[in-house]
């Protein structure tokens, strides 16, 4: 089955079920699964589709960005880098004068370390206060992986590319860490606990997995 969406068609793959209710979902892989009660007539499956078509069309741009590769930066002077969620020139960041690219990089690296260091020591006290918790210590770190971890003995540490990041994104990653002191794992009081402190959690969430893989060196 398909529909036109804006300027796109899109395929729909209709799966039939004894259910009550109709829903649709996209997966990574730009597949849109529509799940409806037998006897559902092609006609209302169209119109509960294009009734959420926006939000189809914006989570098939989302996979498209996903799979974007960014270009490698050539510290040249002609590009944009990341700050706070913010472009800034290198050298409104950084000095620039009389460095190679390789050391242009590693100041650059050095100045997201320290600045994150600072914002995440001047954000944290007001979360612990509300949470009631406190950290046994906070570091920075390189990863590829995470944004930010919990150790069992209360350790955290966050990855320095979230100085790239908007203040409330770096809100959402400081709340998840310290809610992992009282809930380690992923479980539904944990969420419930982060969701209490920041309701709109999920668009932090979908922003880093938009945008993480741009907020590089």
């Amino acid at each position: 089955m398909q529909i036109q969406l804006e300027d796109q068609m899109v395929t729909l793959h209709v799966q039939y079920a004894k259910r009550k209710k109709l829903s649709v979902t996209v997966d990574g892989s730009d597949l849109i699964t529509v799940k409806a009660p037998k006897g559902t007539s092609e006609e209302t499956i169209l119109g509960a589709v294009a009734s959420i078509g926006p939000k189809i069309l914006e989570q098939l741009r989302r996979n498209a960005a996903a799979r974007k590769v960014p270009e490698a930066k050539r510290y040249d002077g002609e590009e944009v880098y990341l700050y706070l969620g913010r472009e800034y020139a290198l050298h409104e960041l950084i000095t620039v004068q009389e460095r190679n690219a390789d050391e242009l990089k590693l100041a650059l690296k050095k100045f997201y370390m320290s600045s994150l260091k600072k914002i995440i020591a001047e954000r944290i006290t007001r979360y612990q206060t509300q949470l009631r918790v406190k950290p046994k210590s906070i570091e920075i770190v390189e990863s590829r992986t995470k944004w930010g971890s919990c150790s069992f003995d209360g350790k955290l540490t966050f990855n320095y590319r979230l100085a790239m990041a908007p203040p409330e994104v770096i809100d959402y990653v400081i709340i998840h860490e310290l809610c992992h002191l009282l809930h380690m794992n992923h479980d539904r009081s944990f969420w419930r606990r982060l969701g209490s402190v920041m309701p709109d959690y999920k668009e932090k969430e979908a922003y880093l997995a938009r945008q993480g893989q741009f907020m590089t060196l």
